[in-house]
């Protein structure tokens, strides 16, 4: 199983040397956040906690996630960097392959594209997105971006977009993995029929095992097989018992904080989150 750093909430110039200190301790990747804006009023409920309110306020730093995974494959050589997860519903795909298709080719290869449909009406239309219809529309736009990125002259001709021939160079010269969030019927559905995985929100152990059975039984289904990545925001098991235990139901890809199970918080020092990846490499990741 790997570990990936996740990096939400922590302030924007740490970013560079947060993805030094987790390659240099033998993380796998950097998980980035995808925030456009705050609003001041939301008119829908923000899906993963309890009471529907959002654990980030206004002054909370978001940047562009390919604007920082460009800016740490930078300044690293190995470890890779995925969105987790991407609102797909507020962009346009065509636009949005010209930047995953950057990105791949700027970090040479270690970028990959978590998506989901993006939970808030305001965040959509706001962006001069269409919140009606945004499974289906997901669905299209994810087709457009792997026939893009695919490479050569292509054309779409679909309900929601539409394009005749053009190519965008230079394409990722290996196959950008797309990785489907979301803990609904259709988003598992979606992740087992064209995703190269799976990837969680905030999700409790016996959730987590029930997701990731219903996601083997509609693999199988859709006739698809080989390697599927389950990467796992596990809120409830924690310790090297915790994460074997991860292990065994199939989880590929824990992705952690490190530094708070030390008592330290997302605005401290960088060093204090440094000391935290790797205490937690020595006393987790090296003993598994």
């Amino acid at each position: 199983m790997k570990f990936t750093v996740g990096v939400a909430l922590s302030p924007l110039d740490q970013l560079g040397e947060l993805a030094r200190t987790a390659e240099e301790w033998g993380y796998a990747s950097i998980a980035l956040p995808d925030s456009l804006f705050f609003s001041e009023t939301v008119s829908a409920k923000y899906p993963y906690t309890q009471d529907g309110s959002r654990f980030w306020n206004e002054t909370t730093p978001w940047v562009d996630p390919f604007v920082a995974a460009a800016s740490m494959g930078a300044v690293t050589s190995s470890i890779s960097f995925y969105t987790q997860v991407l609102k797909l519903n507020p962009r346009n795909p065509v636009l949005l392959a010209r930047q995953v298709g950057s990105t791949a080719v700027l970090t040479n290869n270690r970028f990959g594209l978590g998506v989901g449909l993006g939970w808030s009406p305001e965040e959509t239309q706001w962006c001069g997105g269409h919140f009606d219809h945004r499974g289906a529309r997901a669905d299209e736009a994810i087709d457009v971006l792997k026939l893009i990125l695919g490479g050569g002259m292509v054309e779409y001709h679909g309900k929601y977009y539409d394009f005749d021939k053009l190519r965008m160079s230079p394409e990722p010269t290996e196959p950008v993995p797309f990785y489907v969030g979301g803990h609904t019927e259709a988003a598992l559905r979606r992740a087992a029929r064209v995703g190269d995985g799976w990837t969680s929100a905030m999700i409790k152990y016996d959730e987590l095992r029930e997701v990731i059975d219903r996601l083997g039984k509609l693999r199988a289904e859709y006739d698809r097989s080989g390697p599927f990545e389950i990467q796992a925001v596990c809120v409830d098991r924690f310790g090297l018992d915790g994460y074997r235990q991860l292990a065994e139901i199939g989880v590929t890809d824990a992705i952690v904080v490190p530094w708070v199970f030390y008592g330290v918080g997302f605005d401290a020092p960088v060093q204090a989150k440094k000391d935290g990846m790797k205490r937690f490499a020595e006393e987790i990741m090296g003993k598994l």
